[in-house]
């Protein structure tokens, strides 16, 4: 699968099979992480993976779009080092999640990028330095055929706008036109 189909087939899964996640799919994952571009080149990241159903029970109940994460075999919190880089570990940490992002969709699983959670929680629970920020927590496992009502919900709300709407040429509010033949 090529980069841009892995973008086009991504969703967000809510729904897994209790499927253990095989340990090269992870390290792949990972490695897509280590290989993000970061500012000055910092890498200001680090990720830890969470198998342990009481951890991730735990950590399902920190945030109300977070119930999922009990169910789903594998939990990665990426963490950013906020003293290592004050001012892009937030941006440099969601480079490098997006790339995993990616990468678990070519090899086959799903994802869900999670926002909603007690940060305090999760650094307590994960053993987390003063020094890094949860900057997200990722759900990766293998979908469930049968999706549940929220991901059907979600998408019909989740319709991409066309490229016209968030694009311009030049100037903001310039059309960008182009040509959907080519």
């Amino acid at each position: 699968m090529d980069v841009f189909e892995a973008i086009q087939k991504r969703r967000s899964v809510r729904s897994y099979l209790p499927d253990e996640v095989p340990e090269e799919k992870i390290e792949r994952i990972l490695d897509a992480a280590r290989l993000a571009p970061s500012a000055g080149n910092m890498q200001p990241w680090h990720f830890v993976i969470v198998r342990d159903a009481e951890k991730r029970r735990i950590l399902s109940r920190g945030g109300v779009f977070a119930w999922f994460l009990s169910e789903s075999p594998v939990v990665i919190a990426g963490c950013g080092n906020r003293k290592a880089s004050p001012n892009w570990y937030t941006v440099d940490t969601a480079i490098a999640m997006q790339n995993m992002v990616l990468t678990a969709t070519a090899e086959g699983l799903g994802t869900c990028w999670i926002g909603s959670f007690s940060e305090n929680q999760v650094k307590r629970v994960l053993k987390i330095p003063e020094d890094y920020r949860v900057v997200s927590l990722l759900a990766v496992g293998y979908p469930k055929d049968d999706r549940s009502l929220i991901d059907h919900v979600s998408d019909l709300v989740d319709r991409k706008k066309d490229l016209r709407n968030i694009a311009s040429l030049e100037e903001f509010g310039n059309p960008f036109d182009y040509n959907t033949e080519s």
